[in-house]
């Protein structure tokens, strides 16, 4: 908790490392027994403990679900392998629940995955990244929740997955919507894609799989060859490594690389998700 994350984002870390041995009524008891000096978190606490006990189920399906995406990599796969491993493992975890494969802290529940997804798209238009007249790519749309939220905010948007489940459930999510066009992608590069072909990039939770597959660097290249100038990359979380350090050093670079500005470096401005935001402009 020490981070200030929500009790549903500590639910859902919980549910990714602890010991399988240790069950959701363990788990509530031992957030019982933890007395903290600090109020607020006394008060997570006790609401951690109290979605153990009421809804053991969720503890079981987070686990399911985050347990089908394997975030190491082994010493002997390939980029592309990678690549296939994590189509077919998403494939898994949207069978076992679309909201929570796409994000773990909304514990299964459409309606929590809604107020996530309508706090970002509010950032997003906070910070005039839509508009009537935009064309927007949307790398890893998942199961198309911001195709839906932002169906009025933009001319045309293009979502892209590698995971063939995902875009099912994003293509009867999206289906009345005449401005959105899904496609199951490769995740190697964006050669489908013409040069200064959209206004705008978001890619939400999609590069920490993208760093896993070695991919990153290709992607940012790709990513200004199709962006027009001006343009404007929103990244949601670059990795998975724990280090924001490591993730503005990165990003910072490959921003140089290929004449891109960062105009927000990794800042947290979401109250019910843990990620990091950051903004770049060409």
């Amino acid at each position: 908790m020490g981070d200030g994350v929500s009790a549903e984002a500590v639910l859902a870390r919980l549910a990714l490392y602890l010991p399988p041995t240790i069950g959701a009524a363990e788990l509530a008891e031992l957030m019982r027994k933890i007395r903290p000096a600090d109020t607020d978190e006394a008060e997570k606490l006790r609401k951690i403990a109290g979605l153990l006990r009421r809804k053991p189920g969720i503890f079981t399906m987070l686990r399911a679900t985050g347990g089908a995406v394997r975030h190491e990599r082994a010493k002997d796969e390939t980029d592309a392998a990678v690549v296939t491993r994590l189509a077919s493992s998403f494939d898994a975890a949207a069978a076992i629940s679309g909201a929570a494969s796409v994000q773990l802290a909304s514990l299964g529940d459409e309606e929590r995955l809604s107020a996530t997804t309508d706090e970002i798209v509010a950032w997003l238009e906070a910070l005039e990244f839509t508009g009537s007249d935009r064309n927007i790519l949307d790398i890893g749309c998942g199961i198309g929740r911001f195709e839906r939220a932002l169906s009025k905010s933009f001319g045309w948007m293009v979502g892209i997955d590698i995971s063939s489940r995902m875009i099912s459930i994003a293509s009867q999510q999206c289906a009345e919507l005449s401005n959105v066009e899904l496609r199951q992608t490769s995740g190697l590069d964006l050669t489908e894609f013409g040069d200064a072909s959209f206004d705008c990039v978001l890619a939400v939770d999609s590069f920490p799989y993208l760093v896993l597959a070695g991919m990153a660097e290709r992607h940012f290249e790709e990513i200004a060859r199709v962006l027009k100038r001006p343009g404007w990359l929103a990244l949601l979380n670059y990795s998975y490594r724990g280090s924001l350090f490591l993730d503005r050093a990165d990003i910072g670079r490959l921003a140089q690389a290929h004449r891109l500005r960062v105009l927000i470096d990794g800042e947290k401005p979401f109250r019910s998700w843990d990620g990091d935001a950051f903004l770049l402009a060409g």
